[in-house]
């Protein structure tokens, strides 16, 4: 088990989990048409995290969803006020909120602002009325422009998360989806590859042949074309799907993938403390009832052999384009490298799917196209 597994932890998540619509390639935990739980949600979050002694100082803190700026803005302002009360927020932390650019008025902006919030996540995805359609997203362009000029006027680091390989979009149009968010001036951006998760209507509507993926050949070329519309208008690429300006990649994400310690409040919330993993009751209404009748919120708790932990924490650290140094991945971990995946490495290598120097490990760009090859691997 690694030594930052018990360290105190310095991050923390909570999930938000309402929505206006679940769309339908989503798999997150969240109520659509539900606001009417919000009072109970917030009287659970508040009894969850009674559990934590103390009032420990944090760095990051991040919202998620869901769509977070979904509450009212008093309830989104009791939401802030509920974490700060229970943790410290430290000076010059990351303090991040997700939202989407329908509902994210004046008066929510002012309460984040108020609140210390510093960084800001768009829901984007697109800016064309087709894609956003077939998305079944709740915005257009111009919702989308008018959000993003409130924004600016309560905080100037924002990112915008986009999404490809969605059926119908062209290599074509993808490029100027990029382009137009490149010249919105965001300090973030994120690009996903469309997925189908199983449980999802996009994975059913797919199963009955009523919509297509995309091509595998296209949807890398979408990707390829992020990385170098992106390199060339500044953004420096750090993690498989994020690009950002310097110094201001998301040091909360940046936990994740270093296989440090966080809290996680919500429904559906992971945590992962004392080198244990814990995942909360994914239901919303059942996370209530637990929490508010005293009962445990865990659903289900994990704790890795330290070869599994130590194999997962490569796969993490190589999904950043830092990779592993070696030696602090012995220190880290207890494990020397090649004793532990020296022949898979080497025939990564061969494949031109990984750089290995002896002093630290990468993907290549081959390789961070095919980083679910990679991982499986490695595993």
């Amino acid at each position: 088990m690694t030594l930052a597994a018990y360290e105190t932890p310095r991050a923390v998540y909570v999930h938000v989990p309402f929505c206006v619509h679940r769309c339908g390639y989503c798999d997150f935990t969240l109520v659509a048409r539900r606001d009417d739980l919000q009072d109970d949600y917030l009287r659970a979050l508040e009894r969850e995290m009674q559990a934590v002694v103390g009032r420990p100082t944090v760095e990051t803190v991040f919202f998620g969803g869901g769509t977070p700026t979904q509450l009212t803005a008093p309830r989104l302002e009791r939401l802030l006020a509920l974490v700060r009360e229970r943790f410290n927020w430290a000076e010059g932390g990351e303090f991040s909120v997700e939202a989407n650019p329908v509902g994210l008025t004046d008066d929510k902006l002012r309460v984040l602002k108020d609140a210390g919030i510093n960084r800001l996540s768009l829901g984007v995805q697109s800016f064309d009325a087709r894609v956003l359609q077939t998305l079944e997203r709740d915005h257009r362009d111009a919702e989308i422009m008018a959000c993003i000029e409130s924004v600016r006027r309560y905080c100037d680091n924002f990112g915008i998360d986009l999404i490809f390989a969605v059926p119908g979009q062209s290599l074509e149009l993808w490029q100027q989806t990029l382009r137009r968010a490149i010249e919105l001036g965001p300090t973030h951006l994120s690009t996903y590859g469309l997925t189908f998760e199983k449980g999802t209507s996009f994975w059913s509507r797919r199963s009955k042949g009523l919509i297509e993926s995309a091509d595998n050949d296209l949807e890398l070329a979408m990707y390829e074309a992020a990385m170098d519309q992106l390199a060339a208008a500044g953004f420096a690429q750090y993690e498989i799907s994020n690009f950002a300006k310097p110094g201001l990649a998301s040091r909360h994400n940046q936990v994740y993938w270093a296989g440090r310690p966080y809290w996680g409040f919500g429904p559906g919330a992971a945590s992962y403390l004392n080198g244990e993993r814990r995942l909360n009751h994914r239901s919303t209404t059942t996370w209530i009832h637990r929490v508010l009748s005293g009962q445990s919120v865990i659903y289900e708790t994990e704790r890795l052999e330290p070869e599994h932990r130590a194999r997962e924490l490569l796969v993490l650290g190589l999904r950043t384009i830092a990779g592993v140094e070696r030696a602090r991945f012995r220190i880290t971990t207890g494990f020397d490298l090649d004793a532990l995946v020296g022949d898979q490495l080497r025939r990564l290598q061969r494949q031109g799917l990984v750089n290995d120097d002896q002093q630290c490990v990468t993907l290549t760009r081959t390789g961070l196209c095919l980083a679910d090859a990679v991982a499986g691997q490695l595993l």
